[in-house]
């Protein structure tokens, strides 16, 4: 659950609701098709776009955890806050950018990470980049995610 105040019925809602566009997803002919992410991404609209999210509580900036999986589950709450913020919704995001701090720690954490993500983002994988980085600017962040979406045009 976000740490951050917001209606959790309101986001199911939105990730639930039939989309009138979404993005259009790319795949080249004849590619192997990828598990959990898009190769590309086609939209049209208001972009928002999210800085790099870490998985501590934004009203008091500290981490409440220092596990891989509940910072992870909890930097996705992030991203989500923002686009909801910016009127846009999780099936909206065109890109992530997710940097990692520990390539064993994300590996074994996979299924969990997995379950956060259909859980809070839904079952839309768009075009996304895993760089495994030696540390991130706060210092006990294990993951930062930086998100692109498009909000449809309504025309």
């Amino acid at each position: 659950m976000s740490i951050a105040p917001r209606d959790e019925d309101e986001v199911q809602e939105l990730i639930a609701t039939e989309l009138t566009q979404t993005p259009e997803i790319i795949q080249p002919e004849g590619w192997a098709h990828p598990r959990g992410y898009s190769n590309g991404a086609v939209a049209t609209g208001r972009f928002v776009t999210v800085a790099g999210q870490v998985g501590w509580n934004p009203l008091s900036c500290m981490f409440d955890s220092d596990d891989f999986a509940a910072q992870t589950r909890q930097t996705l709450h992030n991203v989500v806050d923002v686009l909801l913020a910016a009127d846009a919704r999780p099936q909206d995001l065109v890109r992530l950018t997710w940097y990692i701090t520990d390539r064993e720690a994300y590996l074994a954490a996979r299924k969990e990470i997995g379950a956060a993500y259909r859980e809070i983002i839904g079952d839309h994988y768009p075009p996304m980049s895993v760089i495994f980085v030696s540390s991130l600017l706060e210092e006990s962040a294990k993951v930062e995610i930086e998100a692109t979406a498009v909000i449809p045009d309504h025309g």
